[in-house]
Order: structure tokens, then C-alpha cells, then sequence
């Protein structure tokens, strides 16, 4: 059926005219019985635009009877929120096409542009034509000859003008033909309001499409285009589609490729069944984790597991449960809500997502608890232990929610990880397909959800190899092979205790490339080639350093983060102590200062200037995005309507309302109260005042590493920064500053992931409230669960010792403890101070602040450079943190990744792009982590190893145990490198 429409509902199809010169018609094209339209019903239908540029579309909702021979004009509303203006006059399905096969949009366009030609001979004639004279009279749409030959001029150009926009506004054609019913409503001068909105937020978003960047700098830099805008139709016409992509969906393609703009209210969200698989995930994840937290090699279950785990579950409970109503407190609750959705299944994952994190302040516990740590007995309170345990947990919640005005519900805070969720999510629940064309000039028709089992599969089965079976292929250092025991060949290729920076394929073990979570197909490739760019220049520094025997770094490994003495072996922290654990000056001055090896003491550095340049690029690159997050914000508080958002409408805000940021204001507040208690009801010799200067420190950084991390898919932990405040603030009190640590540190990167799981709630529409109770929920759990299980955990005999059972020898509180002396005991004055060996790096942090700016004024002042944009300075610095005991093998191979996925195939299939690239990341992801747990709990656990060449070959020479570059004899020692007469250090 094709119905054409001047815009008057009582129009007879006899009125229907092509006699005038109107151009505002509404086309809508609706294909029963076929696969384009999504199902097989009859009743079913889809539609597309027209491919004139001022001509727009209506895609309803409700379905409609084909055989129904009245006219009639549809009564519901439609998918984007126009009004119904279609009247409909049917046909029999054979008179709509010539073949049931024409349903894809290229077929139906060329109908349509048979459509308008006939319109335009009958503009000259001035004769009536009704849409069934179209179709049955003129030949038009069931002569195949007569549509390829009179009319392949037209739709050629037609058809390049639709390639135009493609490629100039970077979207689908999906994607265009929705953005067009929106733009046929927008105004000239509101566009050009909208543009210069746009152009404020995005002009350095180097996510942003550099084509479309230039459109918008093209349209308003010339006031001829508003002047005279009847020359300027083509340009105004892009306009027009990029407003409507913003306002009415997503200006990224990769949002846009996993995130439907659309919601439909009426899927239950907060069901029986969501929370009864969200809390049996949530005690599953948190005690499976908090259980092998200990054991070394660590055993973690990732929340992508449960989320897979989840589907089959929610499946089962829709198809045997019975659909029994039952009243709680007068609310009728159905035990079986029907179809288990995808909305279900989102809050699922977001609850395990949330228990899977760990209490940070578990190793406080540990270090105090065990005799060969601190050995302070009374840290076995359960009321001390979960007080602290809820203060850090829920002030990261409370500062999330604060600030989702600043990370959360603006546009350009996209948050790859999550679309990586989303894919999933979407992967298991989409029926609907449409075959894109993609590589080898084919089209790819194949589901997504059948794209995700055979992916799955395919490295469930192949993580097998580099990780137990052929270990060569992880640490694939064939160079090194050539002679395992020359050094300087491992320095430069090896993979394990070298810097890798020359070999060209070190790895074909993909669970390498995410050492640092950060997948090549999931965050967009200027992160990767920043961060990687960064590492890579650091490695010629840190080769300078050591081959100088600066610092004496030539005497220990290159590239290790172990802490030594000045014999070269790793630093004794119990010989700087006195029996109570405390510094003593003394001893220390009897042993030895710290040591670093020279990639060690280089990421320090590193880290200094990555704080300094979080900041300065969040000032000066986003401070206008910041004060419309705080005027939102105040807004928000004083309960006014009017919220300053991005676009007229303010789309990105319109479903948050209700649920105001006192909310999370109260949970930060009472979760600061559980906080004083624990710190202050015990002996702890610790200043309360640590958890609002903690706070204070999670609040300066929150917003910047918010934000960066929704942009690029790295982040920045406070962890170094806090231990070098808290260090110096309460120097040799090793307990206070832990506790510094963990209200600063920790209470940030909470608030990051429970930031980046209200974006996936905000994704999906999932109503905020709802979102709000099932973190909350999981929190708890998470917290009551975790201490339970190391209260268990700590009266195992011998535990966190080379005797304990199952491999529970502590790596993490071991760790924790080595840092808590280091950092809190002995203190970072004798380490960065000005009489220190490493106060040099503290020139990280004006490096920090002069890099961003200089960035800042470049692009400033070369606006249109491509590729000027793409750097980014917080992810160069980020890359150099990287080093120390990861070499340059781990991220290097995520390069040509990252410009396969995001430069070649997304420029040239952005369709094949769009419907696979997350399926593809998440199954990856999926199938590792499966195929590791069966891993080890199978053969591993049972000791079964596999002895041969391909297993051996990495612990071969320099690679097995680290070289240094120069050794000392048997009871030599190194002294500071610029005063030998210094003992042991300043």
C-alpha cells in the first residue's frame, strides 16, 4: 500500500493530486507478509522516508489491517512523537509489488522515485492521480522494465544524494531515514541555535565526526546560507538531519549502533523475576569472588558471565513458571510477567555489576588482622569491619548520582564499556534483521544473536591454546628464541621482563590486549593510538635511564614494579619497623632506602602528569559542558522545569526528573556517618577528619575522571596520588593512611562504575528509581556477603603464608601492606622530597599542566585539522603508566585491532560495523572468561600440566628469570647515584 498525503485527514484518495506544486507531503510505505518488515504476521508492518530532501515519515506503532478497504486515519501516536497525518487506502499484497521479494529500502526507493516522477508528469497535465493509478494504471510499480529505464537517471542522483548524506553525516541508512521525519519539523533559525550548542560541546570531541564538524563550521560560518537559504537547500538540508540525530538520537555511530532511541513503557522492568536472578547473581558473584580474592592466580567471575548465565534463566522462569498473581502490601505482583525482556535482563546485569566490585577496605582488615602484618586484634569486629565496609562502598554510589548531570546523561559521555553490555543484551534479545553489505562486496544477513554464539564459541574453544595448552602463543617473544640469554635482545623484544618495543606480532592470545580492561573493538581508536603512542615514546626514556645506570637502575631488572634495596634484592619493610610496626628511624638508616627499577620510576612520573593533565584538559576542554552541568544541576535542587540541556527540547534529560540528587546526597551523607564510626569508635590512631578530606579528594577528581573515562573508555585511579597525600599529610602512620586511600581512591573509582551502570540504565530506559533500589541492593548484599566470607577466610590456619591451603597466599594484601609501609610508614618526603633520589619526577605535574594547553591552543589556532583533534593528552600520559611489570607486547597489538575495526571497516561498512562490532567484543570477552573458569576448576585446580616445547619456551633464558645490566659481587652495594658518601639515602 503506498498513500500519499497532502496533510489533510479527510482527503478522498480521489482528491489526491500531484497538480499542485506542494512539497510537504508525507509518505509512508507499509509491506505486508515479508521479512523486511520484521515478522511474518500480516499484519505486521515497517516504513521508510521519502528521498526528497523536504519530504518526511511517520512510522507508527500499532499494527494495522491490510485488508481493510476504509480509509481511515490511524488514532495512536507515532514512533517519534509526530502527529498522525497518514491516511491509508489498502491493496491486496501482490498489487503493492511486483514480487513479495521487494522489501528491502534500495527496492522500495525506486518505487517511490517511480512515484514522484508520475507526480510530476501530472503536475504538468494537471490530472488527478489516486495511489492505486500509481501503482495499476502507470506500470510504475509492477513494471520492472519501466522503472530501471525511464526513471535510472532520477534515481541515480537520488540515490548519490542518500550516499552524500551517508557519508557526510556518518550514519546508516537505517539512521537517515529517521532522522528525516524530525528534521522536515525544524526551523532554520532553530537549527542554527541548536549548531552553535553543538559546536560549544563538541568542537574538541575527538569522538565527534570530523566530516560533520566541518558541515557545521561550513554552515555557520557563512551568513549567505541565511540570507539566502533557498541556495544553500543541500547544506541546510544536512543541517537539519544532524539537529534531528542529536535531539532525537545519538550524534555517534557507535551509540547508534547498540542503543534504540525508541522505549516502549509498557515492558516490565522491576519484576519478581529481575530481582530474584539479580540477587542470586549478586551473593554468587560476591562470594565466588571475595572467596579466591586471596588465592594466587587470582580467580574472578566478571558480570558479562552472569548476564550471559542470566538469559537462559530468565527464559526458563517464562516458560515453566506459572502465572500466579500474589498481593504484597496491596500491590497485585504476576510471579510469571510474561516474555522475559531485554529491560529484565539489563538490571540484572547492572546488580551483578555492582556485587562483583569487592570492599576496598578488605586488605585495611587483612593487614591488620594477620600477626605478620600489623597484628591488631580488634579488627575482628564484624560491626568495625562492615561500618567501613558501607562508608567506602556507598559515598562512591552517593557521588555517582550527584553527578550525572556532569558523566552520565550528557551525549558526548558515551561510555564505550557499556555498549559492549548493551550489545549483548541486544544480541539476545533482537529478532529483528536486516542484511547489511559489508566486506568481499556480499551482504551479511546472519543474526546478531547467531553471530554472538559462533564468536563465543570460536574463542571459548581457542583461549584453550595460549592459555594452557600452547603458552608460546601468549608470549609469542620469537626474537628472544634467537638467543634466550643476550639482554639486550630482550630488552628490546622481549615480552615478559624486556620492554617488547620491537616486536611486530609479540601475541595471538586476545585476552593480552585487555590487561588494562580496555578492549580494542570497544573504545575508539584515537584512545588506543594515544595511549599506545604514549607508552611507546616512554620506552626510549626509560632505555636512556637505564643503559645511563641513572639511579642505579642499571642493577635491577628493567621492568619490574618490585621495590628493592641497595644489594639489588627486593626491600625487607619488617627491617624499617619496630615491634609495634611503626617507623624506626634507626633501623631504616642501618638498612636501606627504596629503590626503583628505571620503567617503575618512570611511571611515577608518569602518574604525576596524568593527574595535572586530567584536570587541565577538563578545564579548559569541557568547562562549558561542566557549567551547564552545575546550572542543571542547581536548577535540579531549586525543583525548577527549565533545565539547560543540549538542544531545544532538552532530550537528554526528559526521563531523569524523577528522581532528585537529594537522594543521593542522603546516601553520601549517611554513608560518611558509618565512616567516622568505624574510624572513630575503635583504636585505629586515625583522625576522622580522613573521611572528609578523603571525600574532598573523590570530589575534586570525580567529575574530570567522569568524564574522560565516558570519552576514551580509560581511567585514571586515584590510587598513587592518594598514598602521596595521605603519605605526606600522616607520615609514619601507615593505618591512617590507608584509611586516606580508601575514602579518596576507592570512594572515586566506585563512583566511576556505578556511574558507568547508570549510564547502561539510562541507555535503556530503565526507569531511574528502579535503577536507584537495585544498586542500592546489590551494594548491600555485596558488602554483608564479602565480610562474611573473609571472616571465614581469616581463621583459615597458615593463610597469607607459603603454607596456606589452596593457594590462598595473599598476593593482594601482601601488596597493600608492601605499599602501606613504603608509602605511609616511611613516606613519600624521603622518596619525592627535596632531599629525596626521585624528586625529579615530580616535574611530572607542571608537564601535566603544559601539555593539555599547548593541545588547547593548537587546535585553537588549526580548528579544521583532522588529525590534530585525535590527540589526546591525558591518554599519552596514560599509556605511559602502563609500564611496570606490562612491556610494550601487551599494547601494541590492539593497534592494527583498533584501525581494522574503527578506521577501515567502520569508514567503509558502517551498516556490517554497526550490527557486529560490540556482538563481537562482547562474546570475546564472554568466552574467555567461561573458558577460564571451566579451565580452572578442571584441569588446573587438579594440577594437570601440559610439558613441552610450547609450554617451556617462555620461561627460557632472560625471559624466565630478569637480567640486569650490570651485578654486584656478594655482599656489594650501590650507593645514590650523584653522592656515593650518602648511607643509606637521604
Amino acid at each position: 500500500m503506498v498513500g500519499l498525503s497532502s496533510g489533510n485527514p479527510n482527503a478522498s484518495p480521489a482528491s489526491w493530486s500531484g497538480g499542485t506544486a506542494r512539497r510537504d507531503f508525507v509518505v509512508a510505505v507499509f509491506a505486508t507478509g515479508n521479512q523486511w518488515s520484521g515478522g511474518t504476521d500480516q499484519s505486521s508492518f515497517s516504513c521508510i522516508s521519502a528521498v526528497h530532501p523536504i519530504s518526511s515519515v511517520l512510522c507508527l506503532t500499532e499494527k494495522v489491517d491490510p485488508f481493510d478497504q476504509t480509509a481511515k486515519m490511524l488514532p495512536s501516536r507515532p514512533r517519534l512523537g509526530l502527529p498522525p497525518k497518514i491516511i491509508l487506502d489498502t491493496l491486496p499484497p501482490a498489487d503493492l509489488f511486483a514480487s513479495s521479494r521487494c522489501g528491502s529500502p534500495s527496492c522500495v526507493r525506486s518505487n517511490f522515485t517511480a512515484a514522484q516522477s508520475v507526480m510530476a508528469n501530472d503536475e504538468k497535465n494537471d490530472s488527478p492521480v489516486s495511489p492505486i493509478d500509481i501503482g495499476r494504471d502507470q506500470g510504475v510499480l509492477t513494471d520492472e522494465k519501466l522503472a530501471a529505464g525511464a526513471h535510472t537517471e532520477e534515481l541515480h542522483r537520488l540515490n548519490s544524494e542518500e550516499e552524500a548524506f551517508e557519508s557526510h553525516l556518518n550514519v546508516t541508512e537505517d539512521d537517515l531515514i529517521e532522522a528525516k521525519a524530525v528534521a522536515a519539523t525544524l526551523s532554520l533559525e532553530g537549527v542554527r541555535k541548536m549548531m552553535e550548542t553543538v559546536l560549544r560541546i563538541h568542537n574538541r570531541d575527538p569522538n565527534f565526526p570530523h566530516s560533520v564538524l566541518m558541515k557545521i563550521h561550513e554552515f555557520l560560518d557563512n551568513q549567505d546560507v541565511f540570507e539566502r537559504p533557498e541556495k544553500h537547500e543541500q547544506l541546510i538540508w544536512e543541517m537539519k538531519l544532524e539537529a534531528a540525530l542529536i535531539t532525537n538520537n545519538s550524534p555517534y555511530a557507535e551509540v547508534r549502533a547498540v542503543v534504540d532511541n525508541k522505549d516502549d513503557p509498557s515492558l516490565p522492568c522491576g519484576t519478581i523475576r529481575a530481582w530474584t536472578i539479580g540477587v542470586f547473581f549478586s551473593v554468587f558473584l560476591a562470594f565466588i569472588n571475595q572467596l579466591f580474592s586471596i588465592r594466587q592466580p587470582l580467580i574472578s567471575i566478571e558480570s558479562n558471565v552472569a548476564q550471559l548465565l542470566a538469559f537462559p534463566l530468565g527464559k526458563a522462569w517464562e516458560k515453566f513458571m506459572p502465572n500466579t498473581i500474589f498481593s504484597v502490601f496491596g500491590y497485585k505482583i504476576p510471579l510469571n510477567p510474561g516474555r522475559f525482556n531485554k529491560k529484565e535482563h539489563m538490571l540484572i546485569a547492572i546488580m551483578a555489576n555492582t556485587a562483583k566490585s569487592l570492599p576496598y577496605t578488605q586488605y585495611i582488615v587483612w593487614t591488620q588482622v594477620l600477626p605478620q602484618y600489623f597484628n591488631q586484634p580488634y579488627a575482628k569486629s564484624f560491626a568495625y569491619q562492615i561500618l567501613i565496609a558501607l562508608s567506602t562502598n556507598f559515598i562512591g554510589y552517593g557521588l555517582a548520582g550527584l553527578t550525572r548531570r556532569f558523566i552520565v546523561y550528557p551525549s558526548y559521555c558515551v561510555w564505550p564499556a557499556s555498549l559492549v553490555t548493551i550489545a549483548l543484551n541486544s544480541a539476545l534479545h533482537n529478532e529483528n534483521n536486516i542484511a547489511v553489505p559489508g566486506p568481499f562486496k556480499r551482504l551479511y544477513s546472519m543474526t546478531r544473536y547467531k553471530f554472538f554464539l559462533w564468536s563465543f564459541a570460536a574463542m571459548f574453544v581457542y583461549f584453550w591454546f595460549p592459555n594452557y595448552i600452547f603458552e608460546v602463543l601468549t608470549f609469542f617473544s620469537w626474537m628472544t628464541w634467537i638467543s634466550p640469554d643476550n639482554h639486550n635482545l630482550e630488552i628490546l623484544t622481549g615480552f615478559r621482563n624486556g620492554l617488547g618495543m620491537f616486536n611486530p606480532w609479540p601475541t595471538f592470545d586476545w585476552n593480552v590486549m585487555l590487561f588494562d580492561s580496555v578492549d580494542p573493538l570497544m573504545v575508539p581508536a584515537f584512545s588506543t593510538f594515544n595511549r599506545t603512542l604514549g607508552m611507546w615514546l616512554l620506552g626510549f626514556v626509560i632505555m636512556g635511564l637505564y643503559y645511563t645506570n641513572a639511579w642505579n637502575t642499571a642493577y635491577l631488572p628493567i621492568n619490574s614494579n618490585r621495590v628493592f634495596d641497595h644489594f639489588g634484592n627486593l626491600y625487607n619493610v619488617s627491617r624499617a619497623l619496630d615491634d609495634r610496626g611503626m617507623y624506626d628511624h634507626e633501623k631504616y638508616m642501618n638498612y636501606s632506602a627504596a629503590y626503583l627499577a628505571a620503567a617503575n620510576t618512570l611511571v611515577y612520573g608518569a602518574f604525576f602528569a596524568l593527574y595535572a593533565a586530567a584536570v587541565t584538559h577538563v578545564a579548559i576542554f569541557h568547562r562549558y559542558e561542566i557549567v551547564m552541568g552545575f546550572k542543571n544541576m542547581w536548577a535540579s535542587i531549586r525543583r525548577q522545569k527549565k533545565t539547560v540541556a543540549e538542544g531545544e527540547d532538552s532530550g537528554e534529560y526528559k526521563d531523569v526528573h524523577n528522581l532528585s540528587e537529594w537522594w543521593y546526597l542522603g546516601t553520601l551523607i549517611v554513608a560518611a556517618g558509618f565512616g567516622f564510626a568505624g574510624v572513630a569508635a575503635w583504636p585505629t590512631y586515625t583522625t576522622p577528619g580522613v573521611v572528609p578530606y578523603g571525600i574532598f579528594l573523590a570530589v575534586v577528581f570525580v567529575i574530570p575522571i567522569g568524564i574522560i573515562k565516558a570519552m576514551t573508555g580509560i581511567e585514571v585511579t586515584l590510587n598513587v596520588l592518594a598514598e602521596f597525600i595521605g603519605g605526606m599529610w600522616v607520615q609514619g602512620n601507615a593505618l591512617a593512611m590507608n584509611f586516606f586511600k580508601s575514602f579518596g581512591y576507592v570512594t572515586c573509582a566506585h563512583a566511576v562504575h556505578f556511574a558507568n551502570d547508570l549510564k547502561v540504565a539510562h541507555y535503556l530506559k530503565i526507569p531511574p528509581r528502579q535503577t536507584f533500589a537495585c544498586q542500592m541492593v546489590a551494594t548491600l548484599i555485596s558488602t554483608f556477603v564479602c565480610t562474611g566470607v573473609m571472616n571465614f577466610q581469616i581463621n583459615i590456619p597458615n593463610v597469607c603464608t607459603p603454607d596456606a591451603p589452596m593457594r590462598f597466599f595473599c598476593p593482594g594484601p601482601n601488596t597493600f601492606f608492601t605499599a602501606a609501609v613504603l608509602w605511609g610508614t616511611i613516606g613519600p618526603i624521603k622518596v619525592f622530597g627535596h632531599q629525596g633520589q626521585y624528586n625529579y619526577l615530580l616535574l611530572g605535574f607542571p608537564l601535566g599542566i603544559i601539555l593539555p594547553v599547548l593541545f588547547y591552543y593548537l587546535i585553537k589556532f588549526y580548528p579544521k585539522n583532522r588529525y590534530l583533534r585525535q590527540f589526546h593528552p591525558v591518554a599519552l600520559f596514560y599509556g605511559g603508566i602502563n609500564w611496570a611489570p606490562y612491556s610494550f607486547s601487551y599494547a601494541w597489538p590492539a593497534v592494527p585491532i583498533a584501525w581494522l575495526s574503527w578506521i577501515y571497516v567502520r569508514t567503509r561498512y558502517l551498516a556490517f560495523w554497526s550490527k557486529y562490532n560490540f556482538v563481537l567484543s562482547a562474546s570475546f570477552s564472554a568466552g574467555i572468561a567461561l573458558s577460564g573458569i571451566l579451565m580452572l576448576f578442571t584441569v588446573q585446580w587438579l594440577g594437570a600440566e601440559v610439558n613441552w616445547w610450547g609450554t617451556s619456551q617462555i620461561g627460557a633464558g632472560c625471559e624466565g628469570s630478569a637480567c640486569t645490566l650490570k651485578s654486584l659481587a656478594e655482599g656489594e652495594r650501590f650507593y645514590p647515584w650523584w653522592n656515593p658518601s650518602q648511607v643509606p639515602a637521604p
